[in-house]
C-alpha cells in the first residue's frame, strides 16, 4: 500500500482544496492530511483562520478521499510526520515548489499545480467587497 501525506490549512474549504486532495489520493492508496493548527497558521500568515483547527479537521476528515487526519504543529516537523505516518509520497502545492526537496531521501516529493483562480485569500477579498 502506497501512503501519501499532504499538509494545509484548508480554511474556508473550496473546490481548489478538494482538487488537490483528490489528486494527492491518486498518487497512492491511503491519504494522510496534516491540518495546520491555529498557532502554526498564525506563525505563517500573522492571522488566524476563519474556522478553528477542530472545525477544519472535521471538514477534512468527512471527505471520502481522506483516510487519516492529524494536526500539524510545526513546519520543522514535516520530516518527523513523514516518518511517523510511514509516507511513501509527500504532496504539496506548486507554490511550495523546491521547498521540501530535502525530504526526497525519506519519500517521493511531488508538487501539484494549484487550481487556477481559486484561493481562500481571493474568496475573503470578494466577501469583503
Amino acid at each position: 500500500m502506497r501512503r501519501v501525506i499532504t499538509f494545509g490549512t484548508f480554511d474556508l474549504f473550496h473546490v481548489g482544496h478538494l482538487r488537490i486532495l483528490e489528486r494527492s489520493k491518486q498518487k497512492g492508496d491511503y491519504l494522510i492530511v496534516g491540518i495546520s493548527t491555529d498557532a502554526l497558521n498564525y506563525s505563517k500568515k500573522q492571522k488566524n483562520p476563519i474556522y478553528s483547527q477542530e472545525e477544519r479537521m472535521d471538514i477534512i476528515n468527512a471527505l471520502k478521499v481522506v483516510d487519516e487526519v492529524f494536526f500539524e504543529e510545526s513546519l520543522e516537523l514535516k520530516g518527523e510526520y513523514i516518518k511517523k505516518y510511514n509516507a511513501d509520497v509527500l504532496v504539496m502545492g506548486d507554490d511550495w515548489a523546491g521547498r521540501f526537496d530535502m525530504f526526497k531521501e525519506l519519500c517521493e516529493v511531488v508538487y501539484l499545480p494549484r487550481t487556477p483562480s481559486v484561493s481562500t485569500t481571493e474568496i475573503i477579498e470578494i466577501i469583503k467587497k
